[in-house]
């Protein structure tokens, strides 16, 4: 996944079910997410002016809903930068592996969803920004 680049990255728009007593947004494998999830976390409580991330991938892949609130996430390819605000929670961001990313801009009671593609494994992390380079142009 050396050769995605900030383009490979969108928002997608999942299913509103609007009534009159509130909406509802249903997520399923293989359908609104192009793979199987295998772990759902989230981040909240982001003290004010806190950032998150800085990190990338070797292999997982990602999709980031903005619950609640709104926040900033900034994709990096190494070559190219590309930041998306995250503010409705029927839309997510379809991040592949191979992106380095940095979440900040944290509005108050802001909730961050994560569909992840894998189980948790540090070995899949760069936490170094050069170390990610090295990777990403290495072939």
């Amino acid at each position: 996944m050396t050769n995605v680049t900030v383009q490979d990255c969108k928002i997608i728009n999942l299913p509103k079910n609007h009534q009159l007593n509130g909406n509802l947004t249903a997520i399923t494998n293989g359908v609104e997410v192009p793979f199987d999830v295998k772990r759902i976390y989230y981040l909240y409580d982001v003290p004010g002016g806190n950032s998150r991330g800085g990190h990338a991938h070797k292999a997982l892949h990602q999709i980031m809903i903005a619950l609640s609130g709104s926040f900033t996430v900034t994709l990096d390819d190494g070559k190219h930068k590309k930041s998306f605000m995250l503010n409705q929670p029927y839309q997510g961001l379809l991040i592949p592996p191979g992106l380095w990313r940095d979440l900040d801009n944290f509005s108050s009671g802001s909730i961050c969803m994560v569909l992840a593609s894998e189980l948790y494994d540090e070995e899949d992390y760069f936490r170094n920004y050069q170390n990610f380079k090295d990777w990403k142009f290495s072939k």
